[in-house]
């Protein structure tokens, strides 16, 4: 492939993507027609052209540009692991990295689509070696993990260089062991979902039981299900 992704360069600088405060997810203004948005994020959005159908090029909003040099070389240090995609350049204000296919955990749930136990392995063996490169696994959630034949990808290191454990993963691991048995195979609504992941985002961390937000979760899932 080398660098055949270069001839989505003129599309690429057309494209344009606004940030917001508060963590909010950016606004695209506008991208041109050969250009598709495959993903929105805090700091940037993915694009893919058909005709560079490799790749996806991951546009950030300016107020975030600093993080895409330090993101490429977050890349640059997991180079080699089949845990992670894989960069292949840096434009003006993008990063080139490798087209990734399958679901997140989180269409997972929605669809109804079980999550084996290698998976979850998967992402254990990607946190331990991200930490063998002197990097810090985290901001490792269900809409950053994807399936694969079977297999877990982690996608998005933008935080591996903040210090301090954020538990997500610790808990979705929890989450997956004691409550994900009762619903595999199930498809959950996206209301539910995204109730669960508001309630989740607004918790005290000094104050946090997984236990007890587990319980107030499956009370909501199974008092919808009766």
């Amino acid at each position: 492939m080398n660098s055949d992704w270069k001839r989505a360069e003129e599309a690429l600088r057309l494209a344009e993507v606004v940030g917001h405060e508060n963590n909010k997810p950016v606004s695209v203004i506008r991208f041109p027609e050969n250009l598709r948005c495959i993903g929105i994020g805090t700091d940037a959005a993915v694009f893919y052209d058909p005709s560079t159908p490799d790749y996806a090029y991951k546009v950030y909003a300016a107020q975030a540009l600093e993080k895409k040099d330090v993101e490429a070389k977050i890349y640059d240090r997991l180079k080699g692991s089949c845990y992670f995609p894989r960069c292949y350049g840096v434009g003006p204000n993008y990063l080139v990295l490798s087209l990734e296919q399958g679901m997140t955990l989180y269409d997972c749930l929605l669809y109804g689509v079980p999550v084996p136990e290698q998976a979850i392995q998967d992402v254990e063996e990607a946190r331990q070696f991200v930490r063998s490169q002197g990097l810090n696994p985290r901001d490792i959630h269900l809409k950053n993990v994807l399936l694969q034949e079977g297999r877990g990808k982690v996608l998005d290191v933008s935080e591996y260089i903040k210090e301090g454990n954020d538990n997500r993963w610790e808990h979705l691991v929890w989450a997956y062991q004691h409550v994900y048995p009762l619903i595999s195979g199930v498809k959950v609504p996206l209301w539910m979902l995204e109730t669960v992941t508001n309630w989740y985002n607004r918790i005290d961390t000094a104050a946090f039981s997984i236990e007890e937000f587990a319980k107030r979760v499956s009370g909501l899932f199974f008092g919808e299900r009766k």
